[in-house]
């Protein structure tokens, strides 16, 4: 029972990471696949919240990311990747990301995060160290633009973070730890 378990939740992460990809072959493709997931994301959060562009043109900097994440009863994994935008000086850094937590859930959901840096201190530590810890608890049953979601806004040390549930079927109450780091095929 034990060895299933672990070997269902193994397969569940690669076919997260699998899904979670930016997509193409050369650098060239990888890079424009991401940049494509940007426009769309911030295409769809300036649609819901129109203020937000404002904010982001008057932040020092911002990040989207596409992650998509799988709960298995007390077991939550997912993965992604995204770009961080320094608006000063219109630099581009290209970042992966992973998520694991504890807690009780079941369904899977592909979501995006636009975060948005208030500070240069608080853009270059999330650059330099990625790391983010806290709790997740939602609700969504969204398919394209039938169903419904719930999203969470956020402000942490100079960030405002805004969470966009695309697609999936997922009840979860989870405490979590998510990684980013700088994708060094793409930099």
């Amino acid at each position: 029972m034990k060895g299933n378990l672990v070997t269902t939740l193994l397969g569940a992460v690669f076919l997260l990471m699998g899904c979670a990809s930016s997509g193409g072959n050369t650098v060239a493709e990888k890079r424009a696949a991401v940049e494509s997931m940007r426009s769309d994301v911030l295409s769809q959060l300036y649609s819901q919240k129109p203020d937000v562009q404002q904010q982001i043109a008057n932040a020092v900097g911002y990040a989207v990311f596409d992650n998509a994440n799988v709960n298995v009863i007390f077991a939550s994994f997912g993965g992604g990747y995204g770009v961080v935008v320094n608006r000063q000086t219109g630099a581009r850094t290209y970042m992966n990301m992973a998520e694991a937590g504890l807690g009780i859930g079941i369904g899977a959901k592909d979501f995006s995060i636009v975060m948005v840096f208030h500070s240069q201190s608080a853009l270059a530590r999330f650059i330099e160290h990625g790391w983010a810890f806290g709790g997740n608890a939602d609700a969504a049953a969204k398919h394209k633009h039938q169903g419904g979601a719930v999203a969470a806004e956020a402000v942490v040390d100079d960030v405002t973070v805004y969470s966009l549930t695309e697609t999936g079927l997922a009840l979860q109450a989870v405490l979590k730890g998510t990684k980013f780091w700088v994708d060094d095929e793409l930099n």
